[in-house]
């Protein structure tokens, strides 16, 4: 269910201006989510959600003046329709299509790949904590799937990221996590900071985030196991 379509955005597919899809509902609750409007999709109306139909014709009508799509949420791929849908947007337009996933429905993911460009995912905390940081609804072992999926295949540009947030993940957990694939060497890893002006857990409201020298430090410690890294402070 696609709640909302954001006309133009300059931050979403870097190096592309792009419109962005918001679908609604999640199978994850982290408590550090800035979405939480999107993550129960109970308390959302379905009335307000827009067709495939209504969405390829507002697409269309803004060619020329974005060159990209992107899918986000809440969890895309926890509806079978959105991978009709960007099926749909690959084969009825010109658009880039990137999708955004928290990457615990690998055999969607596998099933969206030849419709999408770019694949943003997250990687939340180190492995032993995956329960913590995605509100007891998720373990390490299905975005690992995901992520070897993207790691193995050629066709595809992707991104992992991680929101820094403190008490849930830190310096040492990302590099744990980069480990994990070892001996490959991944291709894109963004380092986010947290922002607590909206987060889905109020405990987390107001919470300091890491200082920007604390991000950069881990970027220095990332560059044997990651050719890429973005920070977004």
């Amino acid at each position: 269910m696609i709640r909302s379509l954001q006309g133009t955005s300059l931050i979403e597919y870097p190096g592309r201006i792009s419109s962005v899809l918001f679908s609604a509902g999640c199978n994850l609750a982290c408590p550090f989510c800035h979405n939480p409007e999107l993550v129960n999709v109970d308390l959302l109306d379905k009335e307000f959600s827009l067709s495939h139909d209504v969405i390829i014709e507002e697409l269309s009508e803004r060619i020329g003046f974005i060159d990209a799509v992107v899918l986000t949420g809440g969890e895309p791929l926890l509806y079978e329709s959105n991978i009709d849908l960007l099926r749909r947007i690959k084969e009825e337009t010109p658009l880039a299509i990137k999708l955004d996933t928290n990457g615990t429905y690998p055999e969607r993911l596998k099933r969206a790949l030849p419709y999408v460009d770019f694949v943003a995912m997250d990687l939340k905390a180190r492995p032993e904590n995956y329960i913590l940081a995605t509100g007891g609804r998720a373990r390490f072992s299905s975005a690992k799937e995901s992520a070897l999926i993207l790691i193995r295949q050629n066709e595809t540009d992707y991104e992992f990221r991680s929101t820094m947030v403190p008490g849930i993940i830190n310096a040492e957990d990302v590099i744990l996590l980069l480990k994990e694939f070892a001996p490959i060497k991944i291709k894109r890893y963004a380092l986010q900071t947290f922002r607590s002006e909206k987060t889905l857990s109020s405990e987390l409201s107001g919470m300091p985030a890491y200082p920007a020298g604390y991000l950069e430090n881990l970027a220095a410690k990332m560059v044997d196991l990651v050719d890429d890294i973005q920070l977004r402070i």
